[in-house]
């Protein structure tokens, strides 16, 4: 009776994350660890170890803090952009794709996690200016210019009468997320839920149309 075949055993080390799944879990590790310590006593030796990775490994993929910070905030305003997705938004009627800029919008701004990395820039902001100038680039600008684009694709067709549209995405990320953030900072609600994010969004389309809308 012939002996049954082995299964050869493969050769090398088991494989290993590529480069860019590595900084996505790094990343998720540090912002567990900037939203839980803050930005100072964010520990790398931690989020490394955290994230299965050497501390020699995670420097070569960042290496300062600060870098690690940015692109924690980029990540974070890139699925708002992805949700702004202009060629989904064309497909649908004007209040409609305000409503769901607004909505995405207000998902990124009123959600537990941001709101913690605020606290954060807002506390260490004079000792570390740069966290400061990196939300202020990744975040406040790119947000803004999300929805400034946008509107002005409306103006430039004729859908919307907006005399400065850089103005009006500020007043309108303003209008949708400023009290809401404040109540939650200021301990006076846990966090935001979805109906209330669906429901400012859609008020917020009303006001701002009723007041733009090409006649």
């Amino acid at each position: 009776m012939l002996e049954k075949q082995k299964t050869p055993r493969p050769r090398g080390r088991p494989q290993v994350r590529c480069d860019d799944d590595t900084r996505r879990v790094i990343i998720l590790s540090a912002e567990r660890q900037f939203c839980d310590l803050g930005y100072e006593a964010a520990n790398i030796n931690v989020i490394a170890r955290n994230s299965g990775v050497s501390t020699k490994t995670l420097y070569r993929l960042f290496p300062t803090k600060a870098d690690l910070f940015e692109r924690v905030i980029s990540l974070r305003i890139a699925e708002f952009v992805l949700e702004a997705d202009e060629e989904n938004l064309d497909a649908v009627d004007v209040k409609t794709a305000l409503v769901r800029l607004l909505a995405a919008y207000g998902h990124l701004v009123l959600s537990v996690d941001t709101i913690a990395i605020i606290r954060l820039v807002l506390a260490e902001a004079e000792r570390f200016p740069e966290i400061a100038a990196t939300f202020w680039e990744q975040a406040i600008e790119r947000t803004n210019a999300t929805l400034e684009r946008w509107l002005k694709k409306q103006v430039v067709q004729g859908r919307l009468v907006v005399a400065d549209p850089h103005m009006a995405a500020d007043m309108l990320r303003g209008m949708m997320a400023m009290e809401p953030q404040r109540a939650v900072m200021m301990r006076r609600v846990a966090s935001i839920d979805e109906t209330t994010i669906a429901t400012r969004a859609e008020s917020c389309a009303e006001i701002f149309l009723a007041g733009t809308l090409s006649r």
